[in-house]
């Protein structure tokens, strides 16, 4: 059955929020995966009141499918302000589907330093997993059909909203 009605995205941050404030430690940082997962961090950052800034990544060198795909061609830099080492870090992204692009965060964050932990937020997981990798905090869980795709996007005003699209 194709899904016809989309939550509100704005609504899920606040309510993703929300699950994650009473794991917060003083040493939490967040980590948004390019391009949805880094929109949703810079939200949580501000709806938390977490201090200094998000950090950002980019997977797209570390996928274990880049032979295959190719170098996607909006790549954007990761950014981690931050020393990784020790650190409380919340990975943040728009969608869970196979774990792939999780996987690939965390071999890359580990390339700056060992972290204390990294927990795992998600607007919303759809399942299908090919790794053992799962969200600690969900606002969503959603079946789609193999031929529908979850798009986040940033309206002109800076408000998020998601998008099904449907592939042949």
């Amino acid at each position: 059955m194709p899904l016809t009605n989309l939550p509100d995205a704005e609504a899920q941050c606040a309510q993703l929020a929300e699950l994650i404030r009473p794991h917060l430690k003083p040493n939490t940082t967040l980590v948004g995966i390019h391009s949805g997962g880094a929109w949703i961090a810079r939200r949580l950052n501000q709806l938390l009141g977490l201090p200094g800034e998000v950090g950002l990544i980019d997977v797209s060198f570390y996928r274990d499918d880049f032979g295959e795909r190719g170098l996607h061609p909006q790549v954007k830099p990761t950014s981690i302000p931050f020393d990784v080492e020790g650190r409380s870090l919340i990975l943040v992204d728009d969608v869970l589907y196979t774990g792939r692009t999780t996987r690939a965060a965390i071999n890359e964050l580990f390339d700056y330093g060992r972290p204390a932990s990294i927990k795992l937020a998600v607007l919303a997981d759809r399942g299908g997993r090919e790794l053992p990798i799962y969200a600690e905090f969900c606002a969503w869980n959603v079946e789609l059909d193999a031929s529908e795709e979850l798009v986040l996007e940033a309206s002109p005003s800076g408000l998020l909203q998601w998008r099904r699209v449907e592939h042949a």
